[in-house]
């Protein structure tokens, strides 16, 4: 094997389409291609899964269980499928089981200072600290606490009455008392200077326990955070206790904060304790729904009404997966969500939304030479031939005969396909046995040659295309979600490439041969041959018979000779050639 060989290898840029059926790499007489060729390009062409939605609607992709499509490891493709859409706000989370708990979040900040001056809303008690001062008829002006029975005394006034007021109302209240005994040219200026200052014991399963200095006016979830909140890995957000004189005086469930706002109409007082439970039974939920976090059980058993309610699923959920552990063994369940409803669920269970109902309509966007709208919502039944009755364009500028769809199923597959003729053909070459030390420092040479080609190749980025034009005619395929249906515009020229003198556009007029194209492009090169010429059309089909007429919007390709004597060799580079340029439209030449 030389390594002069390789350079005439050259495929044509943009076999983008797949070669029609009947004229796939044949042997043409008189003028086709050589024997040798034509059997190394039919071969590459069968092996790379060339098709066409040819005149009686061949299917263009390989059937789904056609051996091959799907092989280990990779994904197996299903239309309509089982999916878990994710709410539009949060496209980005993660994927997998949920692992934070519901209500976590409220105790991920440092504790805020207590605030010196309560609320309006506050409501006075004794210990609280107040300023008072009149001023007019009478002057007085005094500062200090709320006593025992609820009054603070005022020089010339007396004791005024003031627990059990809001904070925002000491001013009325006061000026009420005073004006009782001066109606006349009195004012009056009150504020509240400060709410009693308490200890309270915070303890149970939080983070760290203890005893807490606060305010009166402070909730429960203040002295919580001061504890660190609850630990969300042991401790309940659902039965938190407040023991007074040793005797429960209230219960907390923060899940009715977090979820309606509401916490028990109590104030806290000197020496309470916070007592947070230990952790019940936890329920997850995941997939399509807006809260995908770790429930707690409010009784024994949670019911799927009342996951669904914490969860809220999304609209386009249909169906449910639940997960968990029955009397030590696995349990998995599959159920819909009206079936859900009555489903008991245990602790450590996670259950999955999920949407596992067919589309009923799919997404086509056209590109090009068009004059209404690019996006179409059909059935998803619809075919391409009914489809372009509803796209408008101008005749005079469109090429309607050239129609041809990019479809990201059809490019997942040429990419595949590149990828593994490369990985094969890298392992021929690395692996092949030499007699002899020269012969192996000339095969050494090539291969390192090769592999730097190779490299080129694997950067090539498929684009999908389907031909569904052959001799002018529409060949029915069904459209499927995010198909691209593309329009090309009519065009006055013929590109000429490959092997000739100088690659250029030659305009196209009635009755012009191919090679007529081939002269005015300079004629062949020296490894040029007037037997290997392709025609590809603006659609992506490829003709291998130079006899045939060229188009205007053509592209003529004038192919390298082949050495009949490294035929197996060339077969492979070619394969690799020929799937790279039918993927992408695009020359990876050989150095």
């Amino acid at each position: 094997m030389r390594a002069d060989f390789l350079r005439p290898l050259v495929i044509a840029a943009g076999l983008a389409g797949l070669i029609p059926a009947g004229v796939q790499a044949q042997s043409l007489p008189g003028g086709g291609l050589p024997p040798n060729l034509a059997a190394a390009a039919a071969s590459i062409a069968n092996r790379a899964g060339g098709g066409t939605a040819g005149a009686a609607g061949t299917a263009l992709a390989a059937p789904p269980g056609d051996p091959g499509t799907n092989r280990l490891g990779s994904t197996t493709e299903a239309e309509a499928g089982a999916m878990a859409a994710l709410p539009l706000g949060e496209v980005s989370r993660a994927s997998g089981r949920p692992t934070a708990v519901f209500g976590a979040s409220l105790f991920t900040q440092s504790a805020a200072a207590s605030s010196e001056a309560p609320n309006p809303n506050y409501v006075l008690t004794p210990g609280d600290r107040v300023a008072v001062r009149v001023w007019g008829a009478v002057d007085a002006d005094q500062s200090g606490m709320i006593d025992p029975a609820g009054n603070f005394f005022l020089p010339n006034v007396g004791p005024i009455p003031l627990a059990g007021t809001r904070s925002g109302d000491i001013q009325s209240r006061v000026e009420q008392e005073v004006r009782r005994l001066y109606t006349q040219q009195v004012q009056v200026y009150a504020t509240v200077l400060s709410a009693q200052r308490i200890g309270v014991f915070v303890t149970g399963f939080v983070r760290t326990p203890g005893r807490f200095a606060g305010s009166a006016a402070d909730s429960v979830i203040d002295f919580l955070v001061r504890a660190g909140g609850v630990d969300p890995s042991r401790g309940s957000f659902r039965e938190i206790s407040i023991l007074r004189g040793g005797r429960q005086a209230a219960s907390v469930d923060l899940y009715r904060f977090l979820l309606d706002g509401r916490l028990p109409a109590l104030r806290l007082q000197e020496g309470d304790t916070i007592v947070v439970g230990r952790q019940r039974a936890l329920v997850g939920a995941t997939g399509g729904v807006r809260n995908n976090f770790l429930f707690e059980v409010p009784g024994q058993i949670m019911t799927g009404r009342e996951l669904i309610e914490y969860a809220r699923p999304l609209p386009s959920a249909t169906n449910a997966i639940i997960q968990g552990t029955r009397d030590g063994r696995p349990f998995s369940r599959y159920s819909t969500l009206s079936e859900f409803h009555s489903q008991r669920l245990g602790d450590q269970d996670v259950v999955t939304f999920i949407t596992d109902r067919p589309m009923q309509t799919v997404r086509v966007t056209v590109e090009g030479s068009r004059v209404g709208p690019s996006v179409l919502v059909m059935d998803r039944d619809a075919q391409l031939c009914n489809a372009l009755d509803y796209i408008e364009v101008d005749p005079t500028l469109a090429d309607t005969s050239s129609i041809y769809i990019l479809r990201a199923s059809v490019a997942a597959q040429q990419a595949r396909a590149l990828a593994e003729a490369s990985d094969r053909l890298e392992r021929a070459l690395f692996l092949a046995t030499s007699p002899t030390q020269g012969v192996a420092a000339i095969r050494s040479a090539e291969a390192q040659q090769i592999s730097s080609y190779l490299q080129r190749a694997r950067r090539v980025v498929p684009e999908g295309r389907i031909v569904v034009f052959s001799g002018g005619r529409c060949n029915s395929i069904r459209l499927e979600d995010n198909d691209i249906i593309v329009i090309p515009e009519r065009r006055e020229t013929v590109l000429v490439t490959g092997e000739v003198g100088a690659t250029r556009a030659v305009l196209w007029r009635p009755g012009i041969t191919v090679a007529d194209l081939i002269r005015e492009a300079g004629g062949l090169t020296a490894r040029g041959n007037m037997n290997s010429i392709m025609i590809r059309r603006a659609s992506g089909e490829v003709i291998l018979d130079p006899r045939e007429a060229p188009r205007a919007g053509d592209e003529v390709i004038a192919l390298p000779r082949i050495d009949p004597r490294n035929l197996q060799v060339a077969q492979d580079i070619m394969q690799v050639l020929f799937q790279a340029a039918l993927a992408a439209r695009v020359f990876v030449p050989v150095n």
